[in-house]
């Protein structure tokens, strides 16, 4: 079932959602070669706690970490550690905060110094991918209108879309119904209506879409060692348009 959420929860998400918002600009300017990726999760850890909000993803489904960081050819879920950041790397950062039973969910790709052009273009396409299936979160629209903006333009840019993992509903818990994938054609799905909240979250791969999961149980990294990048809001569906809950203060 998909729960429409009124304006004030609708206000307790975005809450939740700029907390994790401002850490991931405080990660973003954190990032250089030489940290490593548990140093990362600390500061995640002490930036939610201390702005009055709890890491949702610690503990969710045994997952030991606040943060999740992956490297390069890593899809999603990576474990934070030992691991440095070296130039040239990339980095997804996707970061979860509940905040007075609401939650927020947000993720962005960053890179470690200069990285190669095709990095550059693939977090490029990424990031506008999200945004072209965000213009589509528009009461009367279908999901699957959102689904295919995103597959359009990432693979318009020369890339591959991962069907293996989807965004989903957000709110009282981090993740709800209806998921949203990031692929198909437009014009099916469930019907787009005032109140709901979707985490839109593609996972674009430089190569083949083809995913696995590591012996950790989490960490999911291209077949083909290929580059992934990930990029994720949390969006509400309004009377004006889409409304990006976890856009940061200010922009």
């Amino acid at each position: 079932m998909i729960i429409l959420k009124s304006p004030d929860e609708i206000e307790k998400i975005r809450a939740a959602n700029r907390i994790v918002a401002s850490a991931l600009a405080s990660l973003k300017e954190m990032v250089c070669a030489g940290l490593t990726t548990g140093e990362l999760d600390r500061v995640a850890e002490d930036l939610i706690r201390s702005a009055g909000a709890r890491p949702s993803f610690k503990g969710y489904r045994g997952f030991p970490a606040s943060l999740c960081v992956s490297l390069n050819n890593e899809v999603v879920h990576g474990i934070p550690g030992k691991r440095k950041l070296k130039e040239g790397d990339i980095v997804s950062l996707d970061l979860g905060a509940e905040l007075n039973g609401f939650y927020g969910d947000a993720a962005i790709t960053v890179p470690v110094g200069k990285v190669t052009d095709e990095a550059t273009r693939l977090m490029t396409a990424t990031r506008e991918s999200l945004y072209k299936g965000i213009e589509q979160m528009v009461e009367g629209n279908r999901l699957s209108d959102v689904s295919h903006a995103v597959q359009k333009h990432a693979e318009a840019a020369g890339f591959s879309v991962v069907t293996d993992f989807v965004g989903h509903g957000v709110g009282t818990s981090p993740h709800e119904e209806p998921q949203v994938p990031n692929y198909g054609p437009a014009g099916t799905g469930p019907v787009l209506k005032r109140g709901m909240v979707l985490a839109i979250e593609p996972m674009i791969n430089a190569g083949t879409s083809d995913v696995e999961v590591l012996g950790d149980r989490w960490t999911v990294v291209t077949r083909d060692g290929r580059l992934s990048a990930h990029f994720e809001h949390s969006i509400a569906v309004t009377a004006n348009g889409p409304d990006v809950l976890s856009e940061p203060v200010g922009k």
